[in-house]
Formats: C-alpha cells, sequence, structure tokens
C-alpha cells in the first residue's frame, strides 16, 4: 500500500493540498495577524501590502486574516453534509438492492426524481425554504448528494447479491439482515468510497454559491463565498484583490479534494492502475 501510494501523485499532491489547508484553517487564531471581524487602523480598499499582506476590505477589516478564517464554514458544511449523504444513500441503496420489488423500484423513482435536478439549484431552492443559517445549508447539500451513493451501493448490491458465497450464506441459514450486513455490504464499499472525495469539492462549490447568495452565517462572519460576494461589486473600480484571494483558496481547496479523489479511485481501480 505504502509503495502505490508513493507511485500515486495526484493522491500525495491532493492530500498535501487539503492537509495544508485544514491547517492553516484550524490555526487561523494563531496566524491572523488582526481580528477578521473588526476595522483596523488602516485605510479601507488599501491594496496588498505590508501588514496587511491581501489589503483591507470597504470596512478597514484585514483580507488576509478574513481569508485565514474563511474555510472553516466550507470545510465544516462540505465534510458533514457528505458524511450525512454518505451515510444515507448507502443504506438506501443497500436496501434497495437486496429487497428488489416494490421497495427497489420506489426508491430508485424517488432517487431518479432527485438526481434529475441540477444540484446547486435544488440546494437553493431548499435552503430558500428552510432558511440561510448553517445546519439548513449542511442539511440542503447532504440531501442532493444522497442519490449518488444510493444508485452506486444499489449497483453493486445487484451484482454481489448474485455471487455464490451470498447463496452459501443462505444455504446455512443466515438470515437476510446478516447476509447483507456480514456478506453483501462490506463488499461494496471499495465502489462507494471512490465517490466522496469528488463530492466533497462540489460541496465546497456548492456551499461558496449558497453564501454567495446570501444563505450562509450572517456578516461579519468570515466566509469565502460571502466575501467574494461583498468585494465583487467594487472588481470594476479595480480592487480586485478582495474576491481574488478568497476565490483563489475556494478553488485550491476544491482542487485538493478532486486529485484526492481521481488518485482514491487509481489505486482502488486495478484497469486504471495498469493491473490485470
Amino acid at each position: 500500500m505504502r509503495r502505490r501510494l508513493l507511485h500515486n501523485p495526484l493522491l500525495l499532491a491532493g492530500g498535501v493540498i487539503v492537509v495544508l489547508m485544514v491547517a492553516v484553517t484550524l490555526l487561523a487564531p494563531f496566524l491572523s495577524p488582526f481580528d477578521p471581524t473588526e476595522p483596523t487602523d488602516a485605510p479601507r480598499l488599501e491594496a496588498p501590502r505590508p501588514p496587511h499582506y491581501m489589503g483591507t476590505d470597504q470596512l478597514q477589516r484585514d483580507v488576509f486574516s478574513r481569508v485565514l478564517h474563511g474555510g472553516r464554514i466550507p470545510i465544516l458544511v462540505a465534510l458533514t453534509s457528505v458524511a450525512v449523504s454518505l451515510t444515507t444513500g448507502t443504506l438506501l441503496g443497500w436496501i434497495a438492492g437486496f429487497a428488489g420489488g416494490r421497495v427497489d423500484r420506489v426508491l430508485s423513482l424517488l432517487m431518479d426524481a432527485i438526481y434529475s435536478f441540477p444540484a446547486l439549484i435544488l440546494a437553493i431552492a431548499i435552503v430558500a425554504v428552510l432558511g440561510p443559517g448553517l445546519v439548513n445549508m449542511t442539511a440542503a447539500i447532504a440531501f442532493v448528494y444522497i442519490p449518488a451513493y444510493f444508485r452506486v451501493a444499489r449497483a453493486q448490491v445487484l451484482v454481489i447479491r448474485e455471487q455464490e458465497f451470498v447463496e452459501a450464506a443462505r444455504a446455512i441459514g443466515a438470515s437476510r439482515t446478516r447476509t447483507l450486513l456480514r456478506h453483501i455490504a462490506p463488499n461494496t464499499l471499495s465502489a462507494v468510497m471512490t465517490v466522496p472525495s469528488f463530492n466533497v469539492a462540489d460541496a465546497i462549490l456548492t456551499e461558496a454559491a449558497l453564501s454567495f447568495l446570501g444563505f450562509g452565517l450572517p456578516p461579519p462572519t468570515p466566509d469565502w463565498g460571502f466575501d467574494i460576494q461583498n468585494g465583487q461589486k467594487f472588481l470594476q473600480s479595480g480592487f480586485w484583490w478582495l474576491i481574488t484571494f478568497p476565490g483563489f483558496m475556494i478553488i485550491l481547496l476544491a482542487v485538493g479534494f478532486g486529485m484526492i479523489g481521481e488518485g482514491i479511485n487509481d489505486l482502488l481501480n486495478p484497469r486504471r492502475r495498469g493491473v490485470g
């Protein structure tokens, strides 16, 4: 496994990016030179120069400090929503694939209906109904990604339940629950676990979009998406740093998780590794 990791540059590079970004976010209270929510003594909309390495915004707040603190909400929302959708979608996929019949048809139709909507549009609609806030935003993003895990888990169960070792388990008297949880479900996890990293990358972009539209936490809470929305009105006046640095952090974190997803896919897929 260590040899495979060393020969998987995408996974290594993505892991380094994500670890550094998460570390910077966690250590933001110690790394930021100013309070991200309070104005400084510098002029408003000052260009990047020491000690304000990313300039100041229209309220004289230090952009560098806000960028350091601004990753907490996207990372928390993305990881939590993906964990919820992974658990829910996988369980429903196991049940649908193993039970078959009417249960499978009803769940499949429901998931297809959810999957037919663009994820961002559906998330915006849900948050618009529930109202802005951290919990509602997390729930909306988790909801739109459930079908992705459902489809993968169900497809794997449909294949594995016909294997000889499953028939043997049934023949010796294993209950349906034991057959599913002990013999089928563990063999679906390798396929299911290739999805979360890609979903985290997409969830970060979705969270940024929701915050940009005003569905996140209220100001002055630092958030990359909100800071982009706050700074875009000043872009035509030449104050480029207000959106450039938060936007760069969003892209970098999303790319990092995307690279991890590609690396895991290469690691778990023998054909992509050129084996077999």
